[in-house]
C-alpha cells in the first residue's frame, strides 16, 4: 500500500494537506496491522513446532514466545513507518527511543536483574513448573515461570509472586528434581531396650509398606545417645517424589513403626529433665513466728 494513491483519493473529500496526513495515518495502522497478523500466524506457529522439536519445555516455551511477538510488534512498526513515509519522524523516533533506552536501564536495575535471573531458570532448569521447592523459610509448587517472576502454590495454598533474582541469588532445594527421594526420621527408644529388635522393627515396617522402595534398601543407623533415649535413624526411599507421597508415606510408616513399638513393648520415653536449686526467703522474720509447743 502506497501513500500517493490514497492522498489522490482522499483529496476529493477534503484539502490536500489534511489528505496527505490521514493517508499517512491510515497506510501506517494497514501496514501494521497486516505485517503483525502475519507475523502471529506463520513465525510464532514455526517457532512454537522448532522449540517442540527440540524438546524444550513448556515452561520455557512460553517466555520465548513471547519475546517473539514482541519482536513482531517492533518490526510491524518499522515496516508501517517506512511505508508511511515517516522518514524524519523515524529518525526523531529512534533519538528518543535511544535516550529512554539508557534512562530506563538506570531506573530498572532490579527488573532487568530478575530478567536475566529468569533467562538463568530457563537454560540451568533448576527447577520446572509442577516442581515442589524450598528456599529461605518458603516452600511450594511451582505454578509458573516468566521471566521476570516465579509464581508458587504453598501448602497452605497461598500464592506467592516471587521475583526471579531470588530464586537464583540463594540456595533452592528440589527434592523431586530426581526419580528417587529418600527420606529421613528419628525414632528413639529407651535405654534398657533392645537396639537390635527396634532395628528389625523399622526395617520390617518400611518392607510392608507399598510405596516404600525394596532397592534402595532400608536401612537404620544409631546416630545418638541422648539424656533419656537412643536415636535410631531410618533411611528409606519412595518413587517418583511429591509433596503428597512424602507427607503421606512418612506419616504411614512412622505410626506402623510406632504401633509395632507398643505391641512388642519398647518404649519411646519423653524427655527429662531435672530442676535443681534453692529457695530462700528474705526479711520474713517479722511475718513468720515459731509455734508454741
Amino acid at each position: 500500500m502506497q501513500v500517493a494513491p490514497v492522498a489522490n483519493l482522499l483529496e476529493q473529500f477534503m484539502p490536500e494537506g489534511l489528505a496527505g496526513t490521514l493517508a499517512q495515518a491510515i497506510v501506517f495502522i494497514a501496514v501494521f496491522f497486516a505485517v503483525y497478523l502475519l507475523g502471529r500466524a506463520t513465525v510464532v506457529p514455526i517457532i512454537d513446532r522448532s522449540l517442540q522439536s527440540r524438546d524444550l519445555d513448556k515452561h520455557a516455551r512460553n517466555p520465548i514466545k513471547k519475546l517473539a511477538s514482541i519482536a513482531i510488534v517492533f518490526v510491524a512498526i518499522a515496516v508501517a513507518f517506512g511505508f508511511a513515509q515517516y522518514s524524519g519522524f523515524l529518525q526523531s523516533l529512534a533519538t528518543i527511543a535511544a535516550a529512554a533506552t539508557l534512562a530506563l536501564g538506570l531506573a530498572m536495575q532490579d527488573t532487568i536483574s530478575n530478567f536475566v535471573a529468569g533467562v538463568f531458570i530457563f537454560t540451568d532448569k533448576p527447577f520446572r513448573i509442577g516442581d515442589w521447592i524450598e528456599w529461605d523459610d518458603h516452600a511450594g509448587v511451582v505454578e509458573d515461570i516468566s521471566l521476570r517472576v516465579s509464581r508458587v502454590r504453598t501448602f497452605d495454598n497461598e500464592l506467592l509472586t516471587v521475583p526471579n533474582s531470588q530464586l537464583t541469588d540463594g540456595v533452592i532445594k528440589n527434592p523431586v528434581a530426581k526419580d528417587q527421594l529418600r527420606l529421613k526420621f528419628v525414632f528413639g527408644i529407651g535405654y534398657d531396650d533392645d537396639i537390635d529388635k527396634a532395628t528389625d522393627i523399622i526395617i520390617k515396617e518400611a518392607h510392608n509398606h507399598v510405596g516404600i522402595l525394596d532397592d534402595p534398601a532400608p536401612s537404620v543407623r544409631l546416630i545418638e545417645l541422648g539424656d533419656s533415649s537412643v536415636g535410631l535413624q531410618s533411611r528409606i526411599w519412595i518413587d517418583n517424589p511429591s509433596r503428597a507421597d512424602f507427607v503421606k508415606t512418612r506419616g504411614e510408616y512412622v505410626q506402623s513403626v510406632k504401633e509395632r513399638f507398643d505391641e512388642e513393648g519398647i518404649d519411646i520415653p519423653y524427655p527429662n529433665r531435672t530442676v535443681g536449686g534453692g529457695l530462700e526467703l528474705a526479711g520474713m522474720d517479722g511475718v513468720l513466728e515459731p509455734a508454741d509447743d
